[in-house]
């Protein structure tokens, strides 16, 4: 038997129910992952907050996790090739990925290096295929300067990351108190509020730049619209993954893992980011893990909006209730 967190009604976390369950056997391109750690994003919540077309209660929750094969369907094979018992990995769009075990598609599933961190893999794809299709929409090439709002974030951060490696300079909205996290990722922070656009514009100076080519829109503020719109003439090349309302106000592109065309970019990027990540070359900033029985903490403690990093759920050795009450570990001061 193993463990698994489900919304039974529709509802904030406080209303998801732990419960014991059998997970069913690998069929024909399955296999079953023992889950050593679950990313935590605010998806899992947003996705059983209020009905949703096609989805029906219960609701398994979580899409996202790094651990271990236990079992191969025939003909199973994952992204990065044949599946064995015993292999590392990580799966990225499954169903039900606070668990202590879970069987899904070998489609869903690649091999995780042995120099990435359990933690790092199980909140990798996640936030990393929406920077990466971020940086796809609108198009942005090496020499050019993009904004970036949410620089800080967990999208932000890997944006900032792959920005570097393609040579785009990036100019980081974020917090006074995260600057240098920005910086320390190679981008150039500036403080958000009042007067934003002047301080963007002095970036741009300082850098002897003659404008931003593009904005993205990880924060979903108005302010973030108002100033991507200010100095972006092109409305192509803004895009947001948190203001759909003001994209379709205003004509820019809005992203959405659930539109089949985002689906297919970020499908076809995950193994590059693996890739990334294995090489040392893509880092995903941890915060805080929590035990799995503890998934609605997490989420009370990401809705604070200043989370510092990724958060994890991660299964205790036995039955994910055996660390119930270890309390949660902060890796707010890990390096990036």
């Amino acid at each position: 038997m193993a463990w698994h967190w489900i919304a039974s009604a529709w509802g904030s976390p406080e209303g998801w129910e732990f419960r014991e369950y059998a997970p069913t056997k690998p069929g024909p391109g399955e296999v079953t992952i023992a889950v050593r750690a679950a990313g935590v994003n605010p998806a899992d919540a947003k996705h059983v907050a209020a009905p949703r077309p096609g989805q029906q209660l219960p609701v398994a929750i979580g899409y996202e996790v790094a651990g271990t094969v236990v079992a191969v369907g025939p003909g199973a094979t994952a992204v990065t090739g044949p599946v064995s018992v015993g292999d590392e990995v990580l799966a990225f769009r499954v169903r039900g990925g606070y668990a202590t075990e879970l069987t899904v598609p070998a489609e869903k599933v690649l091999h995780r290096p042995a120099s990435l961190d359990v933690e790092e893999a199980a909140n990798l794809l996640l936030a990393g295929t929406t920077a990466a299709e971020m940086l796809h929409t609108v198009g942005a090439t090496a020499g050019e300067t993009i904004l970036l709002h949410g620089a800080s974030g967990a999208v932000g951060s890997i944006v900032l990351q792959l920005a570097a490696l393609r040579g785009i300079t990036v100019i980081g909205t974020a917090s006074e108190a995260r600057a240098e996290d920005v910086r320390a990722l190679g981008g150039i922070p500036v403080a958000y509020g009042t007067g934003l656009r002047d301080r963007v514009e002095e970036a741009i100076r300082s850098l002897r730049r003659s404008g931003i080519d593009a904005a993205l829109d990880a924060a979903g503020t108005d302010e973030a619209v108002e100033v991507s719109l200010s100095l972006v003439s092109d409305r192509q090349r803004i895009v947001t993954v948190a203001a759909p309302r003001q994209a379709e106000d205003h004509g820019f592109p809005a992203l959405a893992g659930t539109k089949p065309e985002s689906a297919a970019f970020r499908d076809a990027a995950r193994e590059d980011l693996v890739t990334l990540a294995g090489r040392g070359l893509l880092r995903v900033p941890l915060s805080r893990s929590y035990p799995l029985s503890e998934a609605p903490e997490a989420h009370r403690f990401l809705s604070t909006g200043h989370p510092g990093g990724k958060l994890t759920l991660v299964p205790g050795p036995e039955s994910g209730v055996t660390e119930a009450h270890a309390g949660s570990h902060d890796r707010s001061g890990s390096d990036l």
